[in-house]
C-alpha cells in the first residue's frame, strides 16, 4: 500500500498545475491533501471524481482557508472528521479513515506565527491530537498520522536553524512536543530510513528559496511503533512542483 500526503496550498490552483495528471500517473492507494482552500461545491466534477479514486472533503467554515481531502482506492471501514474537542473542528483540519488494521489520520496542523493566541491554539491542538491518537492506539488499532505539522523537529530539518529559533515552526516548545509525541510510541518514518539526510518539504515563495533549497521539513508520516516493521519506505518527493510544499510518501507491506 502506497500512501501519499501533500499540502497543495489551494486544490484549485494545484489542479491548474497538473494535480489530476500527477495522481493518475502515480501509483498510490491513498492521497491525503492539506490546505485545499475550497469547499466541495466550488470544485468541478473532474477534480472530485478522479478515475479510479473516491474522494472525501472536510472544508473549514471560512471559505478559501485551510481544509483537507482524501482520495482513495479501497473503501475504508469508516471515515469521519475532527477531533473530540469541538474547538478544533471548524477549520476542516482533520480526516480520519479506519481500515482493518490501522487508522489513518490526515491532518493540517495549525500555524502559530500570526500571534500568541494562535500559537496557544496550535499547542492545544497538538495535545488534543496526541490524546486522541493514544486512545485509538490503546483501543488496539495501529495509527498512521500524516500531514503538514508546521514544525521542524531538529536542526537537520531546516536550512537556517539559528536564525529561526525564535519563530513559530522551530520554537523550543513546538520541538519538545514532537519529542513527547515520539516518546508516546510513534516513529518519524522518514528519519527511520534517512537518519542523516537533509531534505526539505516546504520552501518560502520569497527570495528564490526553493531554487536555493533553503527549506524546512515540516511534513511527516508518523506511525505507531507496532506498525513500523511493516513500513518498507518513506520518501520526500522534492522534485514534484505545484505548491510551496512537495509530496511525501509511505509504503506499507
Amino acid at each position: 500500500m502506497k500512501i501519499y500526503s501533500w499540502n497543495v496550498n489551494g486544490i484549485r490552483a494545484a489542479e491548474k498545475k497538473g494535480l489530476i495528471e500527477w495522481i493518475e500517473n502515480t501509483e498510490m492507494d491513498i492521497l491525503c491533501i492539506q490546505e485545499t482552500k475550497a469547499h466541495e461545491e466550488q470544485l468541478n466534477d473532474k477534480l472530485i471524481n478522479i478515475d479510479g479514486y473516491k474522494s472525501f472533503f472536510n472544508s473549514g467554515e471560512r471559505k478559501g482557508y485551510s481544509g483537507t481531502a482524501v482520495y482513495y482506492k479501497k473503501e475504508p471501514n469508516k471515515i469521519w472528521t475532527g477531533l473530540p474537542d469541538e474547538r478544533f473542528n471548524n477549520e476542516g483540519r482533520t480526516i480520519n479513515m479506519e481500515y482493518d488494521d490501522f487508522v489513518l489520520m490526515n491532518i493540517y496542523f495549525p500555524n502559530g506565527k500570526q500571534k500568541d493566541e494562535r500559537l496557544k491554539f496550535k499547542m492545544d491542538f497538538y495535545d488534543e491530537l496526541l490524546d486522541y491518537a493514544n486512545k485509538i492506539k490503546n483501543s488496539g488499532k495501529e495509527v498512521i498520522i500524516c500531514g503538514d505539522v508546521n514544525t521542524a523537529h531538529n536542526e537537520i530539518d531546516l536550512k537556517n536553524p539559528e536564525s529561526n529559533a525564535k519563530y513559530s515552526g522551530f520554537l523550543t516548545e513546538e520541538r519538545a512536543w514532537i519529542d513527547k509525541f515520539l516518546d508516546n510510541g510513534f516513529k518519524d518514518t522518514f528519519r527511520e530510513f534517512h537518519p542523516d539526510e537533509e531534505k526539505y518539504s516546504w520552501w518560502s515563495y520569497r527570495f528564490k528559496a526553493r531554487e536555493k533549497n533553503v527549506g524546512w521539513r515540516i511534513d511527516y508520516f508518523y506511525v505507531s511503533d507496532g506498525l513500523m516493521d511493516r513500513v518498507k519506505n518513506a520518501e520526500i518527493h522534492n522534485e514534484i512542483m505545484g505548491s510551496d510544499h512537495c509530496p511525501i510518501s509511505l509504503e506499507l507491506e
